[in-house]
């Protein structure tokens, strides 16, 4: 059992990564675009068009994760103990 339990930990590691939106993205868009041809739509733009809003939206949630870091990064040891700088 430990070698499933450890093979399905590294699948689920290995596809959902940093960011499961991007992974139900990578599912949700085949799917939808086979069910749209399925139904008689022409729908050879939405793989193109699901990558471009997936990258999208995880640049943009990488961006703001990396701003967050950086201004919790400039505060000084001083300042996080509780003290006041000489100037303030």
């Amino acid at each position: 059992m430990t070698w499933f339990r450890s093979f399905a930990a590294f699948w689920y590691d290995f596809v959902v990564g940093d960011d499961w939106r991007v992974a139900l993205g990578v599912v949700v868009a085949p799917a939808a675009t086979a069910g749209l041809v399925r139904g008689g739509i022409n729908a050879w733009w939405l793989p193109p068009a699901a990558v471009a809003v997936l990258l999208a939206l995880s640049l943009r949630r990488g961006r703001e994760a990396q701003e967050v870091t950086a201004s919790a990064d400039q505060t000084s040891p001083a300042e996080k103990a509780g003290f006041e700088p000489a100037w303030a």
